[in-house]
């Protein structure tokens, strides 16, 4: 393939932005009660394997269900659209992406990927110019929670803000609403928002898929462990632990959670704290959020966003969202 490569980069979280961010969820999540953390630290090397794995899992299908409506459904998305910039909030490595692209076509086609991994980015945009060589490409590191500014895109053309892979269920019910409202702020009439979500489906088949019989979730969920020890010089002994997976009729969330199978101290000392544990208190490790077409539509429709068009594989629980901002209402 033949053409010029346009690549670039910007970081708009300081050095400590990782450490800071740990400590500070570390050290209130576990002098909270209950016990909880946010999902965030599963993520280093390791983790992103056993995340790979997790996505091939019989019980989870998840993954492949966004994927199969991708495939069936790009062209749609992009004739809908018509946009010519496509922006992914927690893009990691961007397997699902290419799909899009490919749709919406990249020759003169602009992608921003928008991650806090650096690594995970510098890796998957490497891949991208390399399959597409006319693709101009900038990678924003940014925590895409808190406000961020997009590089300089096309004015004349729409942008699709994808947030894909039901990263929308990691948020808790009074905080998902205000987190749209933002993605809303920074959208132009013009503008689309793709988004994935997971559905509310049989309980025994939500469990089955954070608690796999391969104990493949297990080890994902217990690699927090590893990470603590490591990022925080704490002491935690992940046999003392088991993974359990819940669900919670009233929050309407999955919740994956550390059991602790004994009375137990362990010791952090990055945070110079010590944290107790009773023998069977669980710390919840992850809250993933399941909807109905109907709940996304009111959430969408209270953020100042419309749901225009909402593909869904009732085989597998899944839907994908096309959503446009509502006219004439204030940003605040």
């Amino acid at each position: 393939m033949t053409g010029t490569r346009t690549y670039g980069y910007t970081n708009t979280l300081d050095a400590g932005h990782y450490a800071k961010a740990l400590r500070a969820d570390i050290r209130g999540g576990l002098t909270s009660i209950p016990k909880s953390t946010a999902p965030t630290w599963f993520y280093d090397a390791r983790g992103s394997e056993l995340f790979e794995e997790i996505t091939q899992l019989e019980e989870y299908p998840l993954w492949r269900a966004e994927l199969g409506l991708f495939t069936l459904h790009a062209h749609d998305i992009a004739a809908r659209t018509g946009a010519r910039s496509l922006v992914e909030l927690g893009s990691g490595s961007s397997t699902k992406t290419k799909l899009i692209l490919e749709a919406l076509g990249p020759n003169g086609l602009h992608y921003v990927p928008v991650d806090v991994s650096e690594d995970a980015l510098h890796q998957a945009s490497a891949q991208l110019v390399q399959d597409y060589p006319r693709l101009v490409l900038h990678a924003l590191r940014a925590d895409f929670t808190a406000p961020f500014v997009l590089p300089e895109l096309p004015a004349d053309s729409p942008r699709l803000i994808a947030f894909i892979g039901s990263t929308l269920g990691n948020f808790r019910r009074p905080a998902r609403v205000p987190f749209l409202r933002e993605l809303r702020d920074v959208m132009r009439p013009q503008d689309f928002l793709l988004l994935g979500a997971d559905l509310v489906k049989d309980t025994e088949e939500m469990i089955l898929a954070y608690d796999d019989g391969d104990g493949v979730t297990a080890a994902f969920d217990k690699n927090l462990l590893h990470v603590l020890n490591r990022e925080l010089r704490a002491d935690f002994d992940p046999d003392a632990f088991e993974h359990r997976a819940v669900w919670s009729e009233a929050e309407q969330h999955i919740e994956m959670r550390l059991r602790s199978r004994a009375d137990q101290q362990v010791k952090i000392r990055e945070l110079d704290l010590t944290v107790h544990f009773d023998r069977g208190e669980e710390w919840i490790t992850e809250r993933s959020a399941k909807f109905t077409t109907d709940g996304l539509r009111t959430e969408l429709n209270a953020a100042g966003l419309h749901a225009d068009q909402v593909w869904e594989d009732s085989g597998a629980g899944f839907c994908v969202v096309l959503a446009t901002p509502r006219q004439g209402v204030l940003r605040k």
